[in-house]
């Protein structure tokens, strides 16, 4: 009998304890969730200093990282959690989408430890698992909602229908806002990680530079985004700026930018929200850290009465954690996978 015919018809426990894995940049990282919302351990190990000396991930490191960190995650993990892998009930673990070379560790190492202990392998959807750490930060928490899905490779409004069903109702045309983050946080020479950078030198600056609001005149969706334009005007006010031999303040247009960036993602969640009749919005994904977001989406949200969720920062970025809390949704709904699983360097937004 072959493992998927072991595990395919396996019983559901009422509370299970399930092992979250995700590897799909730069941090190794491992968690073991109980019921979908209890944290019983959360381990990372992050390559990102390595990173940084070349200003951005470099995948051959991420991934030789996530090979000599993984099993140092998991067995801290499990020590943590004063637990053994025979009392794990299943191993979630993000297929995709990331960079292909590090998500193929975790991959392998899950379906190594699935099939050695005859447990259910449930693949994840990293773009859900951002999602499903709003359910981590509010145990109350239930569809419908809206969230604010921000982060280094995704832009979107998407309405949370129920566990299961994701409505997109905008997304970026082009550059994520995290990756706008990041190349203005280049252009400002401020080192990797971009997002935290520009955060900081924002502090000390104002918001005096006049900068294009995106999508002017645009005839498609209401909730759509771009944030090319907006990283090139940017770009382009550094440079000619330079150019007239001036001194760029640094700090003002780091906090120009940030109001730019921030200011229509916070604004289009809460018309959608107030369109559609939603009473929650949460925040997902690395941008959702950024203070100024959080502090904004919380003012402009109480003045219509409507619910913020905000995951703890460190639950914003990249971890194991999400990854358990969507792969609890997936062992319910017996989403299991073989051995044949693969990872997958893009997921669709719904999927």
């Amino acid at each position: 009998m072959s493992y998927f015919d072991k595990i395919k018809n396996a019983p559901i426990k009422d509370e299970p304890i399930i092992m979250g894995i995700e590897t799909s940049c730069d941090e190794t990282a491992v968690a073991i969730i109980k019921n979908g919302r209890e944290i019983l351990a959360d381990e990372i190990i992050s390559s990102a200093t390595e990173h940084a000396r070349f200003g951005g991930v470099v995948p051959e490191i991420a991934s030789r990282g996530h090979t000599t960190a993984i099993l140092t995650a998991t067995e801290n993990a499990l020590k943590h959690a004063n637990l053994t892998l025979e009392d794990i009930d299943a191993f979630a673990v993000t297929e995709g989408a990331g960079l292909l070379g590090a998500l193929l560790v975790g991959v392998s190492f899950a379906k190594s430890l699935a099939f050695s202990t005859g447990k259910p392998l449930v693949p994840v959807s990293h773009i859900r698992g951002h999602i499903a750490a709003s359910y981590l930060a509010d145990k109350t928490l239930e569809p419908p909602f809206i969230t604010i899905l921000a982060s280094g490779g995704h832009t979107a409004i998407i309405a949370v229908e129920d566990y299961y069903n994701l409505k997109v109702l905008g997304s970026t045309l082009d550059d994520a806002v995290g990756e706008a983050f990041d190349k203005v946080a280049r252009v400002l020479g401020l080192n990797y990680p971009g997002g935290p950078n520009v955060e900081r030198l924002a502090k000390d600056g104002e918001n005096n530079i006049k900068l294009p609001k995106m999508l002017k005149n645009y005839d498609g969706g209401e909730y759509d985004f771009s944030y090319s334009g907006l990283k090139t005007a940017v770009i382009n006010y550094v440079h000619n700026t330079e150019s007239r031999g001036e001194t760029i303040n640094r700090a003002d247009v780091a906090n120009s930018f940030q109001h730019a960036a921030v200011d229509v993602l916070v604004s289009k969640a809460v018309n959608a929200a107030k369109q559609f009749g939603y009473k929650t919005i949460a925040v997902s994904g690395g941008v959702g850290a950024n203070g100024y977001l959080r502090e904004f989406l919380l003012d402009a949200a109480k003045k219509h009465g409507i619910k913020v969720v905000l995951p703890e920062k460190r639950y914003c970025t990249d971890n194991g954690a999400m990854i358990g809390a969507e792969g609890y949704l997936q062992y319910k709904k017996r989403n299991f996978a073989d051995l044949s699983l693969n990872a997958k360097a893009v997921v669709s937004l719904q999927g």
